[in-house]
């Protein structure tokens, strides 16, 4: 069973990186995709605490829906970024800073 993406779809966008590692991932978010880590945490804190039944049980409940939201919403924009830089999702922005990048060096 072959699990590689690229073999069984094409990239639509101008491909900047077909396999970027996490530095230049995370470097390349955006404000968006800090607005979506951000919201997403935010509403799991809130989920937590409300999911908590007990007054004994509302401050763990709410940390452990918090570090889950962190670590959903970090790799929700994680995966937006990445799309970017290999082509997946719309990166005019991001081929515009790279090309300018690349020229000025």
């Amino acid at each position: 069973m072959n699990t590689d993406i690229t073999a069984s779809a094409k990239p639509e966008y101008l491909v900047i990186d077909r396999n970027p590692g996490l530095t230049k991932t995370g470097g390349n978010f955006n404000t968006l995709d800090y607005c979506r880590f951000i919201t997403l945490t935010g509403v799991s804190v809130t989920v937590g605490y409300l999911s908590g039944i007990k007054p004994g049980l509302k401050g763990p409940s709410m940390v452990t829906g918090g570090l889950i939201g962190l670590m959903g919403g970090f790799m929700y924009a994680y995966q937006n970024s990445a799309g970017r830089l290999m082509g997946f999702f719309p990166n005019e922005g991001e081929v515009a800073r790279y090309q300018k990048r690349d020229f000025s060096s």
